[in-house]
């Protein structure tokens, strides 16, 4: 299965006068929720979808808790999560807290496994009536 895309026309924000370039924009092809990964998962192996589905929320649960006592999560095959801060800086050590932090985000950092499976995946154009496809 391939990906969509759509090409889109975007202009520098550096610098507006600079001529327009043309960029691959991945189109969506929906969702798949926790429910839906729960009875694909089912289907090829010995559990019920309630069994996975478990399984699959106490990992949501589970992953942050582990993030907020310190740790990098690393799931194996799938890959590892960390946190990652942005921070304000102070003039004085003394002066560095909690107040400091402008924005937490979790990283994920997939597989090797699960790259070279992405590095698999082909594109196709998706044809619609954007002016920008043209």
């Amino acid at each position: 299965m391939a990906i969509k895309y759509n090409i889109h026309e975007i202009g520098s924000n550096i610098d507006p006068t600079a001529p327009k370039k043309f960029y691959l924009r991945p189109v969506s092809s929906g969702e798949k929720t926790l429910d839906d990964l729960a009875a694909d998962i089912s289907h090829s192996c010995s559990l019920t979808e309630s069994d996975v589905y478990a399984v699959l929320q106490s990992l949501v649960r589970e992953i942050p808790r582990a993030i907020s006592d310190g740790y990098i999560v690393r799931l194996g095959n799938l890959g590892s999560f960390r946190i990652s801060i942005n921070s304000t800086g102070s003039t004085r050590k003394a002066d560095v807290s909690e107040a400091n932090v402008l924005k937490r985000r979790l990283i994920f950092h997939p597989s090797k496994q699960i790259k070279k499976e992405l590095d698999k995946v082909t594109f196709d154009k998706k044809t619609s009536s954007y002016k920008q496809d043209t």
